[in-house]
């Protein structure tokens, strides 16, 4: 048990309170879609997304600095979920990179031919691969709530100019070294979701996951065709789920079948191993 002060619960992470400068973030197994966090977890998820972003921080460490802390945990913490982070004023900006069209950005492209305010080519398809990365923003909604796609020009509105293109260019430079890094395990990112904030110095400082199964999209690359759904290693098997239960996208959401559970764990693991080239069992082992 963790005897700190409970400061947030979000979606999948709670926030303890360690001291003026650090925080300690414990990833749950809760599973969120379409911004509803569902009454089923999946075993060992949390601990998946931890260990993933504490390696993918050391990757992406030339490229911008992080929140985690290489220190000890406090007494209590269960060290394969939990994280010592230094304290960010977080920037309230949802930063999204795709490099292939699907999801959210599907949807617009289809309704409008644009998405975050970018015009795109006309003729692409569920999968395609974008000319170039992109930049596609969105807000920070509440839990329960859902986050809504923003332009550039309005990030520029609510961040300033200076601010709007770091946060433009740091989260595609993550993009670009992560697809760079999965595409060596043979597993091509489609998109990402990163949290930008400010340190005490005012650096911008990546902060919360990154490059996990939650915040992005992971495909097979030997199993890419555009035109269709693709074969992942994330929730979007959950998703697939959802959209043929008939569950209307509100809460409560439903429960999900063992089958369903057994195999959303199965492909977050794999995930992991296949990144990492590590096995989880010795992750959950080691700590």
């Amino acid at each position: 048990m963790i005897d700190l002060p409970l400061l947030a619960r979000g979606k999948v992470r709670d926030v303890y309170e360690v001291d003026d400068e650090h925080l300690l973030l414990v990833a749950s197994d809760r599973l969120s879609a379409y911004d509803v966090v569902l009454p089923t977890v999946i075993p060992d998820k949390g601990a998946v997304l931890t260990g993933l972003s504490r390696w993918w921080f050391a990757q992406l460490a030339d490229v911008v600095p992080h929140h985690l802390v290489d220190g000890p945990l406090p007494a209590g913490a269960d060290r394969p979920r939990s994280m010592l982070c230094r304290r960010l004023d977080m920037v309230q900006v949802e930063c999204v990179a795709r490099g292939y069209l699907t999801g959210g950005g599907l949807t617009d492209y289809r309704a409008t031919g644009v998405v975050s305010g970018i015009a795109l080519p006309p003729g692409l398809q569920d999968g395609s691969r974008l000319p170039a990365p992109l930049f596609t923003p969105s807000t920070k909604a509440p839990v329960g709530e859902h986050d809504e796609p923003l332009s550039y020009e309005q990030v520029v509105a609510q961040v300033g100019a200076e601010l709007a293109a770091e946060l433009r260019d740091v989260t595609l430079a993550i993009y670009r070294r992560g697809l760079e890094v999965a595409e060596r395990a043979g597993i091509l990112l489609a998109d990402t979701k990163v949290e930008l904030g400010h340190d005490s110095a005012g650096v911008l400082t990546l902060g919360d996951e990154v490059l996990t199964p939650d915040s992005s999209r992971f495909w097979p690359a030997d199993g890419w065709s555009p035109g269709r759904a693709q074969p992942s290693f994330d929730k979007q098997y959950v998703r697939d789920w959802l959209a043929q239960s008939g569950w209307d996208k509100t809460a409560p959401g439903p429960e999900l079948p063992q089958d369903v559970v057994e195999r959303t764990r199965a492909k977050y693991v794999e995930a992991y191993e296949r990144l990492t080239g590590s096995s989880f069992d010795s992750y959950l082992r080691e700590g």
